[in-house]
């Protein structure tokens, strides 16, 4: 028998039967179903941390000069000891790095995390628990941040101390209504008063979380509000991506020549991207990835199991036309090979359903929600190959055991 012949029949099968085809594949349609759109936002979920959480934390081509490394998680006892007889990342040490690094596009420094919160009030209205950050001038390059009104903080700012304040883009929308009634008004925070110098435009949200509510002072006027911290960061961006690891092995060898450390004594500073969150993020999909499979091999296993019974089936209500068919001629692999083609068309019917389904879950889930979904090709391939896979494991007995009926007793057979 041909193979388009007896894809023909089979589909034909499949079509004269649509409520019992539905049933049987019921279960290998959830399986894939489920298989796709898991793996749609875990995949969707990695590049949005990678693209956009990374980016916002960092900034994009940049590194940092920290005292802590950024780290997701537990940190033991010993560590967190060792991490703190670490000395501050000081402003002395800016021109070192500036100094090992002459390429960079920007080198800033911040105050570091968590950054204190506070209530930032003008005339009766306040926004609470805003986000104080301490800045020099580069830092709104190196977080690729955009003025929508007014002015960035600027070098002479830092070094006069100027009670200035630039505002994220929720709080002067809370405070002023339109961004540009805020320019040079004064607020207060903490009970100080400051001259809004400028907003920056909307940076949007990250997994539902605003990444606008906050406000940026001069670094030197925010550690005479809240005194020196021990988390201060050098920021540091560079031109391309591909720049960054050389750039932060020389800043490695600043640093250590900043800090007099002596060869072979360990560093007592880290230089971090955002690769530790990626990667903390990455190790808990791994484990998603290893219980998704579980899930979908139980659904496909009973699926495989429902497709076996209802082929035997199939072969018990076709057994006179079985007779017929090999009477006239029809050998035992034409038989086998029908049987088998249906079993396997009707699990590759299954398995395109759940994909589609899988497909249509994952662009819900994209559209109302603010998880990301992105159905790979590989997702796809593996979708269909399991239904194939499925038809071919669990067809093989009905089709055997069509092929091996004696035709004389088929032909007397009555159903």
């Amino acid at each position: 028998m041909h193979s388009l012949e007896g894809l023909r029949l089979a589909l034909d099968s499949i079509l004269s039967h649509k409520l019992r085809s539905f049933f049987t594949l019921l279960g290998i349609i959830v399986s894939v179903a489920f298989l796709v759109a898991v793996v749609a936002i875990i995949q969707g979920m990695n590049a949005y941390v990678r693209e956009n959480l990374a980016g916002a934390i960092v900034g994009r081509n940049a590194f940092q000069v920290r005292r802590d490394p950024i780290q997701v998680g537990l940190i033991d006892d010993e560590t967190l000891k060792e991490l703190r007889r670490r000395p501050i990342i000081a402003p002395e040490d800016v021109p070192f790095v500036e100094r090992a690094v002459p390429d960079a596009v920007a080198i800033a420094l911040q105050s570091g995390w968590p950054p204190p919160q506070a209530d930032v009030v003008w005339r009766n209205r306040t926004v609470g628990d805003a986000l104080v950050f301490g800045i020099t001038a580069p830092y709104i390059v190196v977080q690729d941040y955009a003025i929508a009104a007014g002015e960035p903080i600027t070098d002479v700012d830092v070094r006069e101390r100027r009670p200035v304040v630039v505002l994220g883009y929720d709080v002067a929308s809370k405070l002023f209504g339109e961004l540009t009634a805020g320019i040079g008004r004064k607020i207060r925070i903490r009970g100080t008063e400051f001259t809004v110098k400028g907003v920056i435009a909307k940076k949007g949200t990250v997994l539902g979380q605003s990444w606008d509510g906050f406000v940026m002072l001069p670094f030197t006027t925010f550690e005479a509000l809240y005194g020196r911290r021990r988390t201060t960061v050098i920021a540091v961006k560079m031109p391309e991506a591909h720049q960054v690891v050389d750039a932060m092995n020389r800043a490695q060898e600043a640093m250590r020549i900043a800090h007099r450390l002596r060869p072979g004594a360990p560093d007592d500073f880290t230089i971090d991207t955002a690769e530790g969150l990626i990667r903390f993020w990455e190790n808990l999909t791994r484990v998603l990835f290893m219980v998704v499979p579980a899930v979908v091999v139980i659904g496909v296993v009973v699926g495989g199991i429902v497709i076996m019974n209802i082929m035997l089936m199939s072969v018990h209500e076709r057994t006179r036309e079985i007779g017929v068919r090999k009477s006239l001629g029809a050998r035992k692999r034409d038989i086998r090979d029908q049987f088998l083609a249906e079993s396997v068309t009707l699990a590759l019917v299954g398995g395109a359903v759940g994909l589609a389904a899988g497909w249509t879950v994952a662009g819900l889930v994209d559209l109302v929600s603010p998880l990301p979904a992105r159905v790979t090709w590989w997702s796809a391939v593996l979708a269909l190959g399991l239904g194939a896979g499925v038809g071919v494991m669990f067809g093989v007995y009905p089709a055997s055991r069509a092929a091996r009926l004696d035709p004389v007793a088929a032909l007397r057979y009555e159903v």
